[in-house]
């Protein structure tokens, strides 16, 4: 039986200007997320939490925590984007142009917008990206920039793995 890797993420010298990476999960919002999310971060805006407040709102019920989805869709980003990452630099231009609501699935892409390497530290390299999620309708609800410091290939701390099992024995 042969060993085959899993996908480990890109290295800084797997990005160039104008990639796009449409990222392979979508994820339904729920109830839950949006309470907990919201108490988890003392937000006291009754908008997310309280159902009766909200329906007298115009848009009649509770509106997903904002930053929810921007750590949502920065979380479905990784995979594509920052899974080698050493440190996120910022979130920069963050945009919500229609509202997230409890039961609406969040989609996203990233283009890559900037690629350098790092004058300070010769293990890394800086890459800006734009990522956009979108609801199941294809309406964009959120978008922003963020340059991250990505390892170079070779340079990443090693992720400790099981040995492959030997054939007959322990």
């Amino acid at each position: 039986m042969a060993l085959k890797a899993g996908w480990r993420g890109r290295f800084f010298e797997d990005f160039a200007v104008g990639d796009l990476y449409q990222h392979a999960l979508g994820r339904t919002v729920t109830t839950t997320d949006n309470l907990w999310f919201t108490l988890l971060t003392q937000n006291t805006a009754p908008i997310h939490f309280d159902h009766h407040y909200a329906a007298q709102t115009e848009f009649g019920r509770p509106l997903v925590d904002s930053t929810f989805t921007l750590a949502l869709v920065t979380g479905q980003s990784v995979s594509d984007v920052s899974q080698q990452v050493f440190a996120n630099l910022g979130w920069d231009e963050v945009r919500l142009p229609a509202p997230v609501f409890e039961g609406d699935t969040i989609y996203s892409q990233s283009e890559v917008l900037a690629v350098r390497a790092s004058t300070s530290r010769p293990n890394v390299g800086i890459v800006t990206v734009r990522t956009t999620g979108y609801n199941q309708r294809g309406e964009v609800v959120i978008s922003f920039t963020r340059a991250m410091l990505i390892y170079k290939r070779g340079q990443a701390p090693e992720v400790p793995r099981l040995a492959p099992a030997q054939e007959g024995g322990q």
